[in-house]
């Protein structure tokens, strides 16, 4: 089973143009919101780290500590296990972050070998860290790994915009999500990226609570 990334703006134009042509919905939107951004990042430790650090913080309060964790030189496998835990609750982060962060240094992944592993592997190999659910994994393989069929059914954002999408009255279930949108493979992360551009527009033009 081959592995297809999206790399460029480019591929990116194509699985949407595929995308339109199963799903013709998505029409409209792309005429509103045009080319999403890839937001490509070079994943790796310091990538699952930085996304731990955020979990349930505003961007601000993120930034802020993960600046000081790299002022302090804390963002590595060696100076994590070196350091003691009141050291990195000096440097803002919880108990249970702290725990977080010990999991992912203790389990060593191998980032490399995942760049060549299929999504559901990865999503294994990832959640089996504590503090990683299967959204950051998803997120991890959209932009890290820049893989072309991830979906993340539990994204609110994702949930009302396909409600908005598909015309539903309510806002689908992880479950009906998944069942609504298996059509799209082998393009669910264009649809993803349309998406979340498409609920920045809602979100914009509309009073109503999304």
């Amino acid at each position: 089973m081959s592995i297809q990334t999206i790399e460029n703006i480019e591929a990116l134009n194509e699985h949407i143009t595929a995308l339109i042509a199963i799903e013709p919905r998505f029409a409209p939107v792309y005429e509103q919101v045009g080319i999403p951004s890839l937001r490509h990042n070079t994943g790796g430790f310091e990538q699952l780290m930085r996304a731990m650090v955020g979990q349930q913080l505003s961007v601000a309060a993120a930034a802020s500590i993960w600046q000081r964790l790299v002022d302090a030189d804390l963002i590595s496998p060696k100076t994590i296990s070196e350091a003691t835990d009141e050291t990195l609750r000096t440097q803002g982060l919880s108990k249970q972050k702290t725990r977080y962060i010990r999991s992912l240094v203790e389990h060593d992944i191998d980032f490399i070998a995942l760049e060549t592993m299929l999504d559901e592997d990865i999503i294994h190999t990832l959640t089996a860290v504590t503090g990683i659910g299967r959204w950051t994994a998803e997120m991890y393989l959209l932009f890290s790994l820049k893989r072309a069929d991830v979906f993340a059914v539990d994204d609110l954002a994702i949930k009302v915009a396909a409600m908005q999408l598909l015309g539903l009255a309510e806002r689908p279930t992880p479950k009906q999500l998944k069942t609504l949108t298996q059509d799209w493979s082998p393009y669910r992360s264009a649809a993803s990226l349309l998406l979340w551009s498409y609920y920045g527009l809602l979100r914009n033009k509309t009073a109503i609570p999304l």
